[in-house]
């Protein structure tokens, strides 16, 4: 009989599905939540909300626990890496507040457009001031949407409810998906400038982080409203206040701030700023969702099912032997992505001369090293497939016998509305990730650490002058390597430099500005 401990308040309906399972289940009282360390010892699964924090040192405590289960979707408060060093499994509950955000934002975003928060406010103090309140309809307006998942693509749904025109930027979706809602995709500079309303359903990752940033923000169309019920960071706060002082903006609806609870309060105290404590989530029926899936979750965890939302998940069938193409696998996808323009539409992996049981394991942590720079914590090997497939990126595997040079080799073969990125990668000594070619260049490195593509042509002085540009700049290389392609002209090479620090927009132009250089990319492999 399975022992789970529950530390933080969670709905009866999940403690439940628990208890009916046959599960000895305990449930801590404010006052008990000191002594989790000492009662975690035999305990086969612990469920959290946000208050408590798992960190390395508690989970050593459980010398029994195999499944930590987070009831929401964040999982901040739990340290996910020592878990996995501990071969304990985090799982969460992703979807269930996927309707109760979607209509926070609706709220939100009613309110502001009808001052609903002031005049609320001044007819309890006791005035009449109809001339105060004169609000905007949302029938005609263009909502432009930042991150068309599935909280964005239901906010469209009901959209169109109000006779809004939608149009919608995600660099990662197919735009059949989107022209199956009637939406149109755009540049985020086309949406900014279009959009009377603007609302942010990104998470939060470093691709996204101050994704509306200053100079981004005085690029909106003048007028415009802006709503974020996603995640605090990915606006830029202060140039978010300045452009509402400043009358650019006609207001802003916040659910998430970068700090929580904000200590500087004069944005979500700015008159123009309808705001709330992060209560996307906070409804009865989410609440009772998010009890329900992390319970059954849980359950399913513990009896060893792969159909779960697992943070860290391992492919068990494939062993320790497996793990190094798992790897493998991620950093190719990864760089895909990174050296990748437009929408993604299909991802090829192929294998040759690796373990047919290999096939499904390594191709879906390709495609999770490539949608993770866009799409964060969210993304695990177990709900990859679902989320490429909501999106219409197709995943193609094929596996072949004969490696040619390398004993081992995986092809990752990215496909988007804009061209076709191709890498090979093999293992050294059966343990280290190595690319040994990007798009027909024969070269090997790791790949690791914040990495600087070029195309530039083959000619003298090239390296010279990259690296005098990068060295006035501060910015250190660690290493560089250079090819000459197979196929193609012979005067065009390709150059992959590891650097110290991460180069800034002003020096990207300034290598673009070089005349022996085609295009630059910079990807973060860590």
């Amino acid at each position: 009989m399975a022992k789970i401990l529950i530390s933080d308040p969670l709905q009866a309906a999940g403690i439940d599905i628990l208890r009916e399972s046959g599960a000895e289940v305990t449930v801590l009282d404010e006052g008990d939540r000191g002594r989790l360390p000492e009662i975690l010892g035999d305990q086969d699964a612990l469920v959290v909300r946000s208050m408590t924090k798992v960190t390395r040192e508690l989970l050593q405590h459980g010398t029994n626990l195999k499944v930590v289960g987070r009831a929401g979707i964040g999982v901040d408060n739990i340290d996910v890496a020592a878990a996995t060093d501990q071969g304990i499994l985090v799982v969460n509950a992703p979807t269930a507040n996927l309707l109760s955000a979607t209509e926070h934002t609706f709220a939100l975003l009613l309110a502001l457009a009808r001052n609903v928060p002031l005049a609320d406010a001044s007819i309890k103090s006791g005035e009449w001031d109809r001339k105060r309140f004169v609000g905007t309809e949302l029938q005609g307006k263009t909502l432009g949407v930042i991150g068309f998942g599935r909280i964005g693509q239901k906010v469209a749904e009901r959209a169109r409810a109000f006779s809004m025109e939608v149009i919608a930027h995600d660099p990662y979706l197919d735009s059949a998906v989107a022209g199956r809602l009637d939406v149109e995709m755009v540049e985020l500079e086309d949406l900014l400038a279009r959009s009377d309303v603007l609302t942010l359903h990104t998470p939060l990752t470093d691709t996204t982080r101050n994704i509306l940033s200053a100079e981004r923000i005085r690029g909106i169309k003048e007028g415009a409203i802006l709503v974020n019920c996603a995640r605090g960071g990915l606006v830029d706060e202060k140039a978010l206040l300045e452009a509402l002082e400043s009358g650019r903006l006609a207001g802003a609806a916040l659910d998430v701030f970068a700090e929580e609870p904000p200590t500087d309060l004069a944005l979500a105290r700015h008159p123009k700023v309808v705001a709330t404590p992060h209560i996307g989530a906070q409804t009865r029926e989410a609440q009772e969702r998010i009890a329900v899936q992390t319970a059954r979750m849980v359950l399913a965890a513990l009896e060893g099912s792969l159909s779960v939302t697992a943070v860290n998940l391992p492919f068990s069938s494939t062993g320790s032997r497996g793990e190094p193409y798992l790897r493998l696998g991620e950093k190719l996808g990864r760089l895909a992505t990174g050296l990748a323009t437009g929408s993604v539409e299909s991802i090829q992996v192929d294998l040759w001369g690796i373990d047919e049981s290999f096939r499904v394991p390594v191709s879906v942590a390709a495609l999770k090293g490539a949608l993770e720079p866009f799409l964060g914590e969210g993304i695990n090997y177990v709900n990859a497939e679902r989320v490429a497939e909501s999106r219409g990126v197709e995943l193609v595997r094929a596996t072949h016998s004969n490696p040619g040079d390398y004993p081992h080799l995986v092809a990752v073969t990215l496909r988007s509305s804009e061209g076709e990125v191709s890498l090979h990668g093999t293992l050294f000594g059966e343990r280290d990730p190595r690319v040994v070619s990007i798009e027909g260049h024969r070269l090997e490195f790791l790949p690791e650490g914040k990495l600087l593509v070029l195309s530039n042509r083959d000619v003298p002085g090239v390296v010279g002058k990259i690296g005098t540009l990068l060295g006035l700049a501060g910015v250190n290389i660690g290493d560089i390597h250079l090819a000459r392609g197979d196929s193609g002209p012979r005067e065009m090479a390709l150059a992959v430099l590891r650097l110290d620090q991460a180069p800034d927009e002003e020096i990207l132009e300034a290598l673009l500005e070089l005349d022996e250089v085609e295009w630059v990319r910079v990807v973060e492999m860590d």
